[in-house]
C-alpha cells in the first residue's frame, strides 16, 4: 500500500489529505475546522463530536469497516452523547472504541484527521456550500495522484521482477537437487527469498507477518521505491554468490554489509530525496 500527502484548497483553506492505493483517503479535520475558527479549530471537532447523531454516524462506519470497534463502548458513550456536560475529545474516541476512522497525527502534518466518508459528514455539518468546495478539489488531487501512484505500482512490479529470475535460476542450478521432493525444493526457494529480506528488512516474511497480523499482502509489498532498487541488487548479488558457492551465512553477512551502505548512499542523493517526498510512505 502507497500513501501520499496531499493538499486540498477550498474557498482559500489548505486541507492536508493522505491518499492511499487502497483507496482509503484520510482528510484533515483540524484544517476543515479552520474555516468555521482558524484558532481553535479543535473545539469545532469537539462540539460535532458531542452531537449524537454524530456518534450514530461514526458508530455505523466503524460497524461496517473496523472488526476490533468496541461497540459496548460506544453505546456507553451514545447514552450520554447530548448531555449539557458530555465531552468527547478525537483521541477518547478512539481509545475507548479502538476507533480507525478517525485518527491524530503528530508533526508537520499533525492534526485530527478521518476517513473522506467521515470528513465530508464533518464538512456538510460544518458548511454544505464548503462541503461542496472541498468534494471539487479532492477530486482533482485524486485524479492527479492516482497517476502517480499508476506509475509507482508499474515501477515496483518491474523492479521486483528484474532480478527475479537470476536469482531462482542461480537456486535451481546450483543448491537443487531434481530428485529431492517438492516440499524440499519449495522450502529451498523460501529460504533464499528470506536470506534476502533478513539482510535487508532484518527480518523474515513470517516475522513480518507475525509483527503485522492486519497487513495484507507480503514484507517486499510495504518496501518503497529505494528498497526495492537495493533489493533486486542483492538478488543478483546473492545469485553470484551461490554460484561461487559461498555458504549461507557468509552470504548473509556480505549481503547484509551490502544493504547498508546502499541503503545511506541512497539516501544522500538528490534522487533518492525527492522519491522519498513524493512516494512518502508510512
Amino acid at each position: 500500500m502507497i500513501k501520499v500527502n496531499g493538499t486540498i484548497s477550498a474557498k482559500g483553506v489548505d486541507i492536508h489529505a493522505t491518499l492511499s492505493s487502497n483507496h482509503n483517503d484520510y482528510i484533515s479535520l483540524t484544517d476543515i475546522a479552520k474555516y468555521r475558527d482558524a484558532d481553535n479549530p479543535r473545539y469545532i471537532i469537539q462540539n460535532w463530536m458531542r452531537n449524537k447523531n454524530t456518534l450514530a454516524f461514526l458508530g455505523v462506519w466503524e460497524s461496517l469497516h473496523n472488526p476490533k470497534f468496541d461497540r459496548s463502548k460506544f453505546d456507553e458513550l451514545l447514552n450520554q452523547a447530548g448531555l449539557n456536560g458530555f465531552v468527547l475529545r478525537p483521541q477518547a474516541w478512539i481509545d475507548k472504541t479502538h476507533a480507525i476512522g478517525i485518527t491524530s497525527k503528530s508533526g508537520r502534518y499533525g492534526g485530527t484527521y478521518a476517513h473522506s466518508d467521515i470528513a465530508f459528514e464533518f464538512a456538510s455539518w460544518l458548511s454544505p456550500e464548503f462541503k461542496l468546495y472541498i468534494i471539487k478539489d479532492y477530486q482533482r488531487l485524486k485524479q492527479a495522484e492516482s497517476d502517480h501512484l499508476s506509475l509507482d505500482w508499474s515501477a515496483r512490479r518491474e523492479i521486483a521482477k528484474t532480478n527475479y529470475r537470476f536469482h531462482t535460476d542461480a537456486i535451481k542450478e546450483h543448491l537443487l537437487d531434481k530428485n529431492l521432493p517438492a516440499s524440499y525444493i519449495k522450502r529451498t526457494y523460501a529460504n533464499e527469498a528470506d536470506l534476502i529480506n533478513v539482510a535487508l528488512f532484518g527480518m523474515t516474511a513470517q516475522e513480518w507477518r507475525d509483527k503485522n497480523p492486519d497487513e495484507k499482502g507480503n514484507i517486499r509489498d510495504t518496501a518503497d521505491i529505494k528498497q526495492l532498487i537495493i533489493l533486486a541488487n542483492l538478488e543478483m548479488l546473492n545469485a553470484a554468490y551461490i554460484k561461487d558457492k559461498l555458504p549461507q551465512s557468509e552470504r548473509l553477512k556480505r549481503l547484509h554489509e551490502i544493504a547498508m551502505v546502499q541503503i545511506q548512499s541512497i539516501a544522500n542523493t538528490a534522487s533518492a530525496k525527492r522519491l522519498e517526498n513524493r512516494f512518502k510512505t508510512e
